[in-house]
């Protein structure tokens, strides 16, 4: 899957982003269980509020981390693994 920096990622029906406590870190609930984010994955999907596209999610984290090359590479290799795990679906 291609992503085109003008598509807007929305979590899919039936998951949702949050931070657990006893997990001490961010997970992706959905009705058969939990996956647990590692930081980067975590900063990414805060930023997916269905309104954002990944452009603008790209902007945010690199004004939010300066300094980051492969940045914007990295974000959209993210969104195309999400979605193919099926955590977020583009519009």
């Amino acid at each position: 899957m291609t992503v085109a920096l003008h598509q807007t990622p929305v979590f899919r029906r039936g998951y949702r982003f949050q931070f657990e406590p006893a997990q001490d870190a961010h997970v992706l609930l959905y009705p058969e269980g939990m996956i647990k984010l590692n930081g980067s994955a975590a900063e990414i999907l805060k930023q997916v509020d269905g309104q954002r596209d990944v452009a603008a999610i790209i902007a945010a984290l690199e004004a939010q981390f300066p300094g980051f090359p492969t940045l914007k590479d990295d974000v959209v290799e993210f969104i195309e693994v999400a979605c193919g795990k099926h955590w977020i679906e583009l519009r």
